[in-house]
């Protein structure tokens, strides 16, 4: 019983760090409840962020 609640809460820790990326909260939980939270992580570290601005992207509000 402890080692699934530790593993729900690593799996939780990924989904908030991973909030702001391309597979937002639940991607990343669900990804790293299905692999493992260390997978998770590194899912995290490859992903990109949703945010991210390129020099070509037109520019929008004027």
């Amino acid at each position: 019983m402890p080692v699934f609640v530790i593993f729900f809460a690593g799996s939780l820790l990924v989904g908030f760090l991973g909030r702001k990326t391309r597979f937002g909260f639940w991607g990343n939980f669900f990804a790293s409840m299905l692999l493992s939270p260390l997978v998770g992580l590194l899912l995290i570290l490859a992903a990109e962020p949703v945010n991210a601005k390129t020099p070509d992207s037109p520019q929008t509000g004027e």
